[in-house]
């Protein structure tokens, strides 16, 4: 199915562009079911988007017209297949305002270029809010035209189902179910007349041309004002200074109090009330795809949002009581902080070997056994080209074969996510050793390209040693 759907993308391209696709990457996948290919033909290049929900590629198309007509930084739609949920988008490239801020954050603060970029991002967010919202078409809006209380007891039923539950935190149901009630009933007081971007977070905001876009609102309906500024400040694993903070949110309210006129006090107190339930609806979604789908990539956030919630706890008093919530909060933090304490122990080595399957598998050199082994065989060879046996996947031409290759890049991506997995439960456990082997023919093109992919992935991801060997039997 995955590979006519590729071809569909192709033979869209071609159509669009008048050109065919001589390049066809697979993007990394994010939290959603939506499929990202960037595609390149010739002169043009564009992003190939494959989502089997129709009602939620409706909602995104209307949107994008809508936005664009008002003026907002958003892809443009090139070309789209309604039936066969597929669609054409305007590459914006890959740096996000999320990427900058990890590669460029020392430890204690941000660069002055990150905040500036914050601070765009949030006077595009009052364009999108307040500008664009006032003529959307909400019947489009998927799965909720608002952000209501049903909207509020589904996110706090996949806290309670998918992180208290699969984490083993105690609780009296019939409290916690009460504590729910009274956080929905308040938050229902807050205004709600506005467009409620849903996911609004740095890993959905685009630095193109210097400039911020918005990508993936698809979720969006009629809410509060406050749902999206706290999603922005709070995103777990942006981990951004509470100084920081609380300086955007300031920026937000002035920015916002040019547009339309709004009570600060009031705002500032529903505020805190949807911080809450935005970092409740988050650890939901990282207990299903961490603790149930087991993607390491969110199992690793987990600890960022509870240092959310004890930030939380010390400094917000919401003007309603909430006890068995507030109690399993208290839990949350407590079983994060033991968990913190054994992974602080022993420090875990990881050895990436690249060989040859003529010489065979690299011996166990820790005595434990274990470890894993990747046959690179399946993978394009640029071996089996005249051009390329001189080289080795540490030379540039190789490389440039190989990440150009789908294929390479699917491959590396469940490398990644198992060795992921690995590396957090031994972490966990106090092991001190992990094996992680990459073979192909000759040990020299392939092997070698993806153990050094792993090393770097490793490295950015990871406070571990890493030792890497090449076992090539010929250059």
């Amino acid at each position: 199915m995955k590979n006519i759907t590729e071809e569909k993308l192709k033979d869209l391209f071609t159509s669009w562009s008048g050109e065919k696709a001589e390049s066809f990457e697979a993007l990394s996948a994010s939290g959603s079911y939506r499929h990202y290919y960037r595609i390149k033909g010739k002169t043009r290049q564009a992003i190939g988007v494959y989502n089997q929900d129709k009602k939620e590629n409706r909602a995104f198309l209307v949107f994008t017209g809508h936005f664009r007509k008002n003026g907002l930084n958003v892809p443009d739609v090139y070309a789209k297949n309604i039936n066969e949920g597929i669609y054409l988008l305007q590459d914006l490239g890959d740096i996000t305002l999320f990427s900058l801020l990890t590669e460029n954050k020392p430890k204690d603060s941000i660069r002055k270029k990150v905040i500036k970029l914050y601070k765009q991002s949030l006077e595009e967010l009052i364009k999108f809010q307040v500008v664009a919202g006032k003529d959307l078409d909400y019947s489009v809006c998927y799965p909720r035209a608002s952000f209501d209380r049903q909207s509020m007891q589904w996110d706090l039923n996949y806290f309670k189902y998918y992180f208290l539950k699969l984490t083993g935190i105690q609780f009296d149901e019939q409290k916690l179910e009460h504590d729910f009630l009274t956080l929905m009933i308040f938050l229902s007081k807050a205004e709600t007349n506005y467009f409620m971007y849903r996911d609004f977070q740095s890993r959905n905001i685009m630095i193109y041309e210097s400039q911020p876009y918005l990508i993936d609102y698809q979720g969006g309906r009629k809410g509060p004002l406050q749902y999206d500024i706290a999603s922005l400040l709070f995103q777990a694993k942006a981990n951004l200074p509470f100084d920081v903070r609380e300086s955007l949110l300031d920026y937000y309210i002035e920015k916002l109090m040019e547009v339309i006129p709004i009570d600060r006090e009031e705002f500032i107190k529903y505020y805190y009330g949807f911080v809450l339930i935005r970092t409740l609806q988050v650890l939901g979604a990282y207990g299903f795809r961490g603790y149930y789908e087991r993607k390491p990539h969110f199992i690793e956030s987990i600890e960022f949002a509870l240092k959310n919630v004890e930030w939380y706890l010390e400094n917000v008093k919401l003007p309603v009581d909430m006890p068995e919530l507030n109690k399993c909060l208290n839990k949350m933090v407590e079983h994060n902080k033991q968990e913190m304490a054994v992974i602080s122990g022993k420090t875990l080595t990881v050895e990436i070997n690249s060989f040859s399957f003529k010489v065979g598998i690299p011996e166990d050199k820790s005595g434990h056994g274990g470890g894993f082994v990747f046959d690179c065989r399946v993978l394009p060879n640029p071996g089996r080209y005249e051009k390329y046996m001189q080289f080795t996947g540490l030379d540039k031409p190789v490389i440039d074969f190989l990440s150009k290759e789908s294929a390479v890049d699917k491959f590396l991506l469940n490398v990644f996510e198992i060795a992921d997995q690995s590396v957090d439960n031994y972490i966990k456990r106090n092991f001190d050793y992990l094996a992680i082997n990459f073979g192909c023919t000759g040990g020299q093109h392939r092997s070698v390209y993806c153990a050094e992919k792993l090393k770097a992935h490793l490295e950015k991801k990871y406070d571990i040693n890493i030792v890497l060997n090449h076992k090539m039997i010929s250059y």
